[in-house]
């Protein structure tokens, strides 16, 4: 079934100027929705139930793209885990239940493909919830994005509220945090890259093995397949996976984004450093199954 949205439509883009959120904004303006709604962090503490209820009441989206948080790579979810298990949880514990209080027609709930067991089948289906442990290194971060999916069935189920799931996987594009500290892993090697070619270094020192398996999709793309299910996806009891099907290990990514950046430069891995889940690959037959493929390859 379509679910028509008129371009009038009052529509929430939660997290407006991050990564995900700019890329979606772009996207429903190219589609010419004139009348969309956005919260800088001071105007509008999502982590502050009685201010959302708040702005809620004075705004009414009728759509919510939520899709804010607090993100990082391997060495931010390992030094900051109380952050992000805080912060991602009462993010979208405010925001579904101001959507409840407030009339919300649909609301997208956007997670992580972290959410999956460390040691699971490939591809990861979406079944495979909640089957093991999860990877250590991120465990506070996936443990508030599985609530985040939760919370969604639960408020379907108890109130009949039309809330939906999507997991993307690694994401890169415009807006990126090219932060070494913070950042994630491909935006983290390109700025390595640079600066060692800016300073006529001779190596590059990339944390793990570089023998995991990940996959890596593109920003627009995800906010196109978040548009396409916001009208399409109706399984309120199920997240679906959003990506690219196909994956590559992090030393060709590695040796990649050095073909393009720096040619020339060596590759020292530091096996020290953790290395994360050894793949992470999310199952896309159900998204496929929709009508929806990505478009922008690696």
């Amino acid at each position: 079934m379509l679910i028509a949205i008129p371009l009038d439509a009052r529509i929430y883009v939660a997290g407006h100027r991050g990564l995900v959120g700019s890329a979606i904004v772009r996207r429903l303006r190219e589609e010419g929705f004139g009348n969309l709604l956005t919260a800088s962090r001071d105007q509008l503490d999502l982590r502050d139930q009685a201010a959302v209820n708040y702005w809620f009441k004075a705004n009414r989206p009728e759509y919510v793209f939520m899709v804010a948080g607090t993100v990082g790579g391997i060495h931010a979810n390992s030094t900051r885990p109380a952050e992000f298990i805080y912060d991602n949880l009462m993010m979208h514990a405010t925001v579904v239940h101001a959507s409840h209080l407030h009339g919300t027609k649909r609301l997208l709930y956007l997670g992580s493909s972290c959410i999956y067991p460390r040691e699971t089948a490939q591809p990861i289906r979406e079944e495979a919830l909640l089957t093991g442990l999860l990877e250590p290194t991120n465990e506070p971060y996936a443990i508030a994005k599985i609530s985040g999916i939760k919370l969604c069935q639960a408020y379907h189920r108890q109130y009949g509220c039309d809330f939906i799931s999507a997991m993307p996987t690694n994401l890169y594009g415009p807006g990126d945090t090219f932060d070494l500290e913070g950042g994630h892993v491909l935006p983290a090697l390109m700025r390595r890259f640079h600066e060692a070619r800016a300073a006529g270094a001779g190596e590059v020192t990339v944390w793990g093995s570089g023998t995991p398996r990940r996959e890596f999709l593109h920003v627009d793309d995800l906010a196109d397949a978040c548009v396409f299910l916001m009208r399409r996806y109706e399984n309120r009891d199920q997240h679906v996976n959003v990506g690219t099907g196909e994956d590559v290990t992090i030393r060709e990514l590695a040796e990649m984004v050095r073909d393009v950046v720096a040619p020339g430069i060596e590759l020292r891995f530091d096996s020290s450093k953790p290395d994360g889940m050894p793949r992470k690959l999310p199952d896309v037959t159900r998204l496929h199954a929709l009508g929806w493929r990505h478009r922008i390859e690696l």
